[in-house]
C-alpha cells in the first residue's frame, strides 16, 4: 500500500480485519410510492437500528467521573411488506406484520449475541417471528371481519455483524450486488415459481404467466412458509430489498447498472423509483438500499 495514501491503508486494514461498521459508516435509505395506477399504497417498510445503552437516572458521580457508556449497535433491520387483499385489508396486514416482527425480535438482547456467534437456534427465532406475524394478521382479519383475504409478504434483512439474516415470506425480494454482479438471493414464493421448480414452466413462461404474482405463501394467507438464510457480512456488499412493484417494470440488468453507478443510497432509490414509474408504475413500489462506506 502506497505511503502517499495512508487513508487507503486504514480502509484496507478495516476490511481485512472484518471490523464492524460504525453507525456513520452505514449508507441506507428507503422509500415507498403508490405508483401511477393504484390510489392506495398497501406497501410498508421499516429501517431500524437496535442499540444497547444504559440510561443513568441518578448518580453521585460528576460528569467528569462518569464511566463512558457506549451506545453499541446490536443489529440493523430493514423490512418490506407488500399487502394483498385489496383496500384497507392489505395495508393493515402489511403494517401489522412490521409491528409484530419488530416487537418480537427486539424482546431479547441475548438473541443478538447468539446471532453474532452464528448460533443456529437464532434461525428459529426469526421463523417464529414470521409465524407470530401470521397469527396476528389472521386474528386481526377475524376480529375486523374482513370477508376477503387480508395478507402480506414479508422480507426482512437483519445485520448482526459478522453475519446477516434474511427472512422471506412471499415475493418481495432481497438482492445482493457485489463486484459488478447482481444476485437475487430470496426465492419468490409464488405459484409460477413453484411450477418452475417442478419443471412445468420455464423461467420465460413463468414471467408471462397469470400465476407470476399469485402467492403460494403469505403472512395471513392460507399458508405461511418462512425461509431464513444466514450469510456472511462483507464491506463490499450492496443490499437491496424491494416489493414487486419495482421488479414488474425494472429488469435485473437495469437494477445492476443503477447500483453499479450509485452515488448514495437515497440517489439510487429515487432513480429506481423513477425507472419503475417510467415503466408503467402499475403497482405500489417500495425500495430499500444499503451499503457500508468506510471512513477514517
Amino acid at each position: 500500500m502506497s505511503p502517499d495514501h495512508p487513508e487507503r491503508a486504514i480502509v484496507a486494514d478495516e476490511r481485512e480485519a472484518g471490523a464492524k461498521p460504525r453507525d456513520e459508516e452505514i449508507d441506507v435509505f428507503g422509500l415507498t410510492h403508490a405508483g401511477k395506477v393504484r390510489t392506495q399504497n398497501q406497501d410498508h417498510f421499516m429501517l431500524a437500528s437496535i442499540h444497547k445503552h444504559v440510561h443513568v437516572l441518578h448518580t453521585s458521580l460528576t460528569e467528569q467521573q462518569r464511566l463512558p457508556l457506549a451506545d453499541e449497535r446490536l443489529a440493523f433491520i430493514a423490512m418490506v411488506a407488500d399487502g394483498v387483499g385489496g383496500g384497507e385489508g392489505g395495508e393493515r396486514a402489511s403494517a401489522t406484520a412490521l409491528e409484530v416482527a419488530t416487537r418480537y425480535i427486539t424482546t431479547s438482547t441475548d438473541c443478538y449475541y447468539r446471532a453474532a456467534a452464528g448460533d443456529e437456534p437464532f434461525l428459529e427465532v426469526l421463523q417464529d417471528a414470521a409465524l407470530q406475524c401470521h397469527h396476528a394478521v389472521l386474528e386481526q382479519a377475524q376480529r375486523e371481519g374482513h370477508g376477503r383475504t387480508m395478507a402480506t409478504t414479508l422480507t426482512l434483512f437483519m445485520g448482526v455483524w459478522p453475519y446477516y439474516y434474511l427472512l422471506q415470506v412471499g415475493d418481495s425480494r432481497y438482492y445482493l450486488y457485489r463486484e459488478g454482479q447482481l444476485s437475487q438471493i430470496t426465492r419468490d414464493q409464488t405459484m409460477a415459481q413453484d411450477l418452475v421448480d417442478e419443471g412445468v414452466f420455464t423461467r420465460a413462461m413463468a414471467d408471462r404467466s397469470r400465476y407470476a404474482h399469485v402467492l403460494s405463501s403469505a403472512i395471513g394467507g392460507q399458508q405461511a412458509t418462512p425461509v431464513v438464510t444466514r450469510l456472511r457480512a462483507d464491506w463490499h456488499n450492496v443490499h437491496m430489498v424491494c416489493s414487486d412493484g419495482l421488479t414488474k417494470h425494472v429488469s435485473d440488468e437495469q437494477i445492476r447498472d443503477r447500483l453499479a453507478t450509485m452515488t448514495s443510497a437515497r440517489q439510487v432509490c429515487e432513480q429506481l423509483l423513477q425507472d419503475a414509474l417510467d415503466g408503467g408504475g402499475s403497482d405500489n413500489i417500495t425500495i430499500i438500499v444499503g451499503r457500508t462506506l468506510p471512513k477514517r
